[in-house]
Order: C-alpha cells, then structure tokens, then sequence
C-alpha cells in the first residue's frame, strides 16, 4: 500500500433486515493458563536466535480464539513476551498504541519519551501513545518482559499505525504549550448553548485543537509497591474485597487507569485466602510471580502457580481466585478504563447484588474498616 495512494474496490453495502432478530450471544473466550516452563522454554528459543537486525526478539501470547488479524491473549489486550541479551538494545519506534511493560526477569533502561527508566525485575511503567522508545539491556542477565498493549483493538479497527524509521528525540507533534497566550487556545469562534439541556455547539476549530492533556511514562519500582503492598495483608480473612493497589495514571481522570485502555493492579493474596465470585465485562489477564493456588471460572477449575500467566476473567463471565499454602504476588491487567469510558462497564461484585454500571452509577463498598 502507498502512503498516500490505495486501489480500492467498488463495493456496495448490504442491507440485513433484523425484523424480529436480537443480537448473538456473546462468545466467550475459553480462560488459559500459560505455564512457566512454556514461557522459560519460549526465552530460551528467543535467546538462542542470531541477533535480529532491529534488536526485536519477541514473541505474540495469543489465544487460540484470536482472529488471525488482530492476535491478542483477550480481544483488547495485546501480550508480547519480549527478550534482550546482555549488551543489546532495540532500535527506538513509535506507534499509536499504548503500552504497559513489565519486568519478570532481569534488568536494564527503556528510553521512552525522553526518559530514561531504570528497571528491575518486576517493576511495571507505561508508554504514551506515539512516542519513540527504545529497550537496552545494560546488566549481566537476560531482559524478559511482558508487553500489554491495545493493538488488537486498533487492528480490529484498522488503524494501527507503527514508525520504525525515528529517532529517539523526534517529538510526537506540535510542543505541548499551556500558556494562557497561544493563540492555538485561544478559539475566537466559541463554544455556545443550543437547547435547553446542556448540549453545546462546538465549531470546528475546536473539533481540530482539542484540550491537551499531557500523557507521560510513569514508572512503579516494586520495591516501593511491595511495601505498602504488604499492610495489606493484616486485612483479617473476614475482608470480602481484593488486596491490591492500582498503579494510577492522573492522565486517565476517572477511568482510573495506567493507560486510557488498561489498569495495571498489584495484589497480594495470603494464604488460604480464597475470593467470592464476581463478574465484570473487562476482560482480566493476570501474571502469578509468587505462590500458587487456582481459579473457578464459570464453574471450571484451573491451577496455577508463580511464573504462570492466565487469561483469568472473560468477560462477563463469573470467577474467583483462591491461594494455596503460601502468599501469592500478581499484577493483573484489565481493560476497565477502556469500558468506563464507552459507558459499557457492567459489574458486579456479588452475585447476591445487582451489577452496577460502574462510572455511570453507583457503584460497591467493602467490609475494609470493620477488618482492618
């Protein structure tokens, strides 16, 4: 395809009459649990390659449902299992999906919009949109990390747009100005009231300058989250919520993500700790890097244990988690911004209580002060 030119076909719509026809059922997309010997055989394999030309060893995570043209672990969520040796490092690219990395083995730099991130194992930081970045593996052991991203949704779409001829000080567009004398603030047309409402008109130059809000690399060293991870452990086995703490990125406002499309959760479980069930139409991907224990999704068994990765709630579907003998420590990945946003965010956090539109109602309390 030209940048600039496509042959496109002469093609017509179809009308598809719906008189009497609801919607399909949802598909629901079986739960897997990807072992650590399946992930340690697959760094093995990515270790052992010649070094790629643009330093990328990599590999998709992908579901068996996936379409073949949009592979994700969930059908949002993009996993890529990435490698660097000691003394490599990626050519910098940029693309229009974000991004949450997380460190399971190793050490090592990510350049990402300027900054430079010091990583160890099992910190967690995002990327912005369409910023260049480049991964360097400046310690003595393997780098391995995990990829979260949106690109199936936006291949879904198809405008997953990628930049690998860049440089690592190429801006991502015009600067970020907040000074009240831009003249690019500044619309001289208006935004004013139609209706009695609340509904505005807004003009077209607006439409092409909206407000900027900054989106910025943040990182969570887990040497500081494990600590305060930790309090939460003191909660008594009475406690009906979840021991976690989002990693929180100001830029999603009220979606409460790390990314517009994800949040990115640490939680401890101690043990013998075992959840009530509860649903959501987030779809959850959850990484075990301590202990063990299983999850019930939909009345179906599935045991896991530390270095185990599992597409662990599809949506909507009813689970819950239960940890064996020894604490367990894991970062789960939802795409609950993302819902919040489209208005779509059912949930439901017993299933002796209604599901509540979350960010659009009311939503649920815990038992956490009469447990502490």
């Amino acid at each position: 395809m030209h940048e600039l030119k496509h042959a496109f076909e002469r093609r017509e719509a179809l009308f598809v009459d719906q008189t009497t026809t609801r919607p399909r059922d949802n598909h629901y997309w079986d739960p897997v649990v990807i072992t650590r010997e399946e992930i340690d055989g697959e760094v093995a394999r990515l270790a052992g390659l010649p070094a790629p030309a643009d330093g990328r060893r990599q590999s998709l995570i992908v579901h068996p449902a996936a379409r073949n043209d949009a592979p994700g672990l969930a059908p949002g969520i993009q996993v890529m299992l990435q490698v660097l040796l000691p003394g490599e490092a990626t050519q910098p690219m940029r693309h229009n999906a974000t991004e949450v990395n997380f460190c399971i083995r190793g050490a090592g730099r990510t350049i990402v919009a300027g900054r430079s991130i010091a990583f160890r194992q099992y910190d967690v930081w995002n990327h912005p949109s369409f910023v260049a970045y480049q991964h360097i593996n400046d310690s003595d052991d393997i780098q391995v990390r995990l990829v979260y991203s949106n690109i199936p949704l936006l291949q879904h779409m198809e405008i997953y747009v990628q930049d690998f001829d860049v440089a690592l000080d190429v801006e991502s567009g015009p600067a970020i100005t907040h000074s009240d004398d831009d003249p690019r603030r500044k619309n001289p047309y208006g935004t004013f009231p139609i209706g009695t409402e609340g509904g505005l008109l807004m003009p077209y130059e607006t439409l092409i300058n909206p407000t900027v809000v900054e989106s910025k690399p943040l990182h969570f060293p887990w040497e500081n989250v494990k600590a305060e991870l930790d309090k939460l452990a003191a909660l008594g086995s009475e406690y009906v919520g979840r021991r976690l703490y989002m990693m929180y990125n100001p830029t999603t406002g009220r979606t409460n993500g790390i990314t517009p499309n994800f949040f990115a959760t640490m939680t401890i479980r101690p043990p013998k700790i075992v959840d009530r069930p509860h649903r959501h139409v987030s779809a959850a991907i959850n990484y075990y890097f301590s202990g063990s224990g299983h999850s019930t999704v939909a009345g179906n068994r599935y045991d896991w244990k530390a270095g185990d990765l599992m597409l662990s709630a599809p949506g909507w579907a009813v689970h819950n988690h239960a940890s064996h003998d020894e604490p367990v420590y894991e970062l789960t990945i939802q795409d609950q911004p993302l819902n919040i946003y489209m208005e779509s965010l059912l949930w439901q956090e017993s299933l002796k209580e209604a599901p509540a539109l979350l960010g659009t109602q009311t939503g649920f309390q815990t038992n956490r002060k009469s447990a502490a």
